[in-house]
């Protein structure tokens, strides 16, 4: 494994081979660091690439023209070393193929590239899914960066807010103890497009927030002040933290695709929100992270 960094005039990121995994977004004049650290006493990634699947599917199986695959949560390419396409003063890019043990788990050829580009004070995450194979590839992605809060030591992760581009509240649903789609219905009320953390927020586990109901969520400090903000296109987003662990961080996950609802029986072609790529077909998607 290899690490990489990135730096301009405001902003220096790591990222390590492994994975592709963007590992460190520090504040170049006051140091200030603003991604979780890997401890293993919380979680041990920072902002881990999930490809083919988001989430879990049922009983980590899948059926796929007439076999069923393991898969286990969020795939495998966060596990997996990347090669090196190419780095320039301001971007830099990795790519991972397909192989033999890939093949196993998941019965496409294809070439992932991952790629980052530094912007003044913003992060452009960039994703290329690439068929490769001669029939029809379908996979989930998305993202998973692990921001800190509380920023400060000696505050609490409940003085802090969380802002979405939409005004008066957001939908979102549960997964069970299997990870699964459960329950349905919820309702996250916001004043201003903002929600204050409460200390069980995340007792339950991952918020999942579909039919893009916002395209631009930040973490702001007790003073309603944006530290850090993350804009997409995705149709869907996960907002998340250990579920009871108190854990300094906050996830913000972009995501094409979801895990299985719980009482899922299809095939891999109709799991919700997957994406579908014709022979020599790309898929790319992009979101970027602001430090204010």
């Amino acid at each position: 494994m290899s690490s990489y960094v990135l730096e301009n005039e405001t902003l220096i990121i790591t990222i390590q081979s492994k994975g592709a995994e963007l590992c460190s977004i520090k504040d170049k004049g006051s140091e200030q660091e603003y991604l979780w650290n890997g401890d293993e006493k919380y979680w041990k990634r920072s902002s881990p690439i999930l490809f083919p699947a988001v989430g879990s599917c049922k009983g980590k199986k899948y059926v796929y023209d007439g076999k069923t695959y393991t898969l286990s949560q969020h795939g495998f390419a966060r596990d997996m070393e990347f090669s090196l396409i190419k780095k320039e003063e301001n971007e830099i890019w990795f790519g991972l193929h397909s192989d033999e043990k890939t093949l196993e788990q998941y019965p496409f050829v294809f070439q992932l590239e991952i790629g980052y580009r530094l912007v003044a004070n913003k992060i452009k995450v960039m994703w290329k899914v690439k068929n490769k194979d001669r029939k029809t590839m379908y996979f989930s992605i998305g993202g998973h960066p692990a921001f800190l809060c509380p920023l400060r030591e000696g505050e609490k992760q409940s003085d802090y807010y969380i802002g979405f581009d939409c005004d008066e509240k957001v939908e979102y649903s549960l997964v069970n103890e299997d990870g699964l789609l459960a329950y349905d219905g919820n309702i996250l009320p916001l004043e201003d497009g903002k929600f204050k953390i409460t200390e069980d927020l995340f007792d339950k586990d991952a918020l999942v927030i579909e039919n893009y109901q916002a395209h631009q969520v930040s973490l702001l400090t007790s003073e309603k002040e944006p530290y850090v903000t993350v804009d997409f296109f995705a149709p869907l987003f996960g907002i998340w933290s250990p579920a009871k662990k108190n854990a300094p961080f906050i996830c913000i996950e972009p995501w094409y695709g979801r895990c299985d609802r719980y009482d899922f029986d299809g095939t891999l072609e109709e799991r919700e929100w997957g994406n579908k790529l014709e022979v020599g077909g790309q898929f790319d998607a992009e979101y970027t992270i602001t430090i204010e």
